[in-house]
């Protein structure tokens, strides 16, 4: 129905990193030319930096891939271990057995094997370490350890550290400057530009078929950029929720007034205070847009039931179903009809929950 309603072949705010939908703004391409460029030059380690929603592992899937056959490649991303672990990760991930009681010499040992095959074979090899700032201190220095690993001529394996912001702070800590000093290019993702964001919010609406001339407005764009602060998931998350709210109004046109309103659906302190559960931290840093959570209007949740219910809905909703806390206070008539009866509660909620499910998900 939705994407009748806007001419879309498919959902093209989805929550998954299809790479169908991959755009490379200028950010997003000079961080991948300076991933190439540090791997060609064989600087050895590298890090990359950005926030959360970025785009940063879809941006590492596109650099193994450009890759190809020149690399043997390990992709780790479950990093919330110790050195050992680590090391059965990457073994594991070379398809390599790993024993319980084998130590970490051991290990070693054969990871140098495999190295020295490679190196003979003409083909660099790549470790990428996604969520890095989730590796323990032990982990961490280990991961310099193997940046050991090289001939008096070259490095045998070359290391992308892949995190958060918190990455950064931990590299900063004094008892880190032995890692730090072996990073040779820090290379940060930044947040979009207004400019930016009407790229990208328009590359994603062609590849989902929308031929219109424009869906969001230049001050839906421009709050789009505000509001999700640049962050390319915040910008997906409240495009899939304005698309929505447009759509329960029968809308073709999403302006700044709806980006607004979607923002503050999306504000989990909002619903936390709303729920009694605010916390009581005054530095807590705004969810915003950030966290998906969908929190649909009361008008807006009474149209989209409207039109998933039977057409010959028919009664009225008592003055307790009005004020539930189901996000219904003002269910229309026909809306309510179906939650008429002993059951009401259990019934609207249920159907609340599916078209939320339907609509975050």
């Amino acid at each position: 129905m939705l994407l009748d309603h806007y001419g879309l072949r498919e959902q093209p705010f989805g929550v998954t990193p299809n790479p169908r939908f991959l755009h490379l703004g200028p950010g997003h391409r000079e961080a991948l030319a300076s991933l190439v460029y540090g791997l060609e030059s064989g600087r050895g380690f590298l890090a990359l930096i950005a926030p959360p929603g970025m785009g940063k592992t879809t941006l590492l899937f596109q650099l193994l891939e450009r890759l190809g056959g020149s690399a043997r490649t390990v992709f780790l991303f479950q990093t919330q271990c110790d050195a050992r672990g680590l090391m059965r990760g990457i073994m594991m991930d070379l398809g390599l057995a790993a024993r319980e009681d084998e130590d970490l010499v051991s290990l070693q040992s054969r990871l140098n094997q495999v190295l020295i095959e490679e190196l003979q074979a003409r083909r660099k090899f790549v470790l990428v370490l996604d969520e890095a700032q989730n590796l323990e201190d032990s982990a961490l220095e280990f991961v310099r350890m193997l940046s050991n690993f090289e001939t008096p001529r070259e490095k045998l394996m070359h290391i992308i550290l892949a995190g958060q912001p918190q990455l950064a702070e931990k590299l900063a800590r004094p008892s880190m400057a032995q890692l730090r000093q072996r990073i040779s290019m820090f290379i940060r993702l930044r947040p979009l530009g207004v400019a930016e964001t009407g790229e990208y919010i328009d590359h994603r609406l062609r590849v989902a078929g929308y031929s219109g001339s424009q869906l969001f407005n230049r001050g839906a764009v421009s709050a789009l950029a505000t509001m999700s602060g640049g962050i390319p998931r915040n910008i997906n998350n409240l495009c899939f929720n304005a698309l929505s709210l447009a759509y329960a109004g029968g809308r073709k046109t999403i302006d700044s007034d709806i980006v607004r309103e979607v923002a503050a659906d999306l504000d989990l302190r909002a619903l936390a205070a709303e729920t009694g559960l605010a916390s009581s931290s005054t530095d807590a840093e705004p969810a915003r847009a950030a966290s998906g959570l969908d929190r649909r209007g009361a008008d807006g949740w009474a149209v989209m039931l409207d039109r998933i219910l039977p057409a010959d809905a028919a009664g009225s909703v008592s003055p307790a179903a009005r004020r539930s806390r189901t996000g219904l206070e003002r269910v229309k008539p026909a809306v309510a009809t179906v939650a008429a009866g002993p059951n009401w509660k259990q019934t609207v909620g249920s159907l609340a929950g599916r078209l939320r499910d339907r609509m975050v998900h």
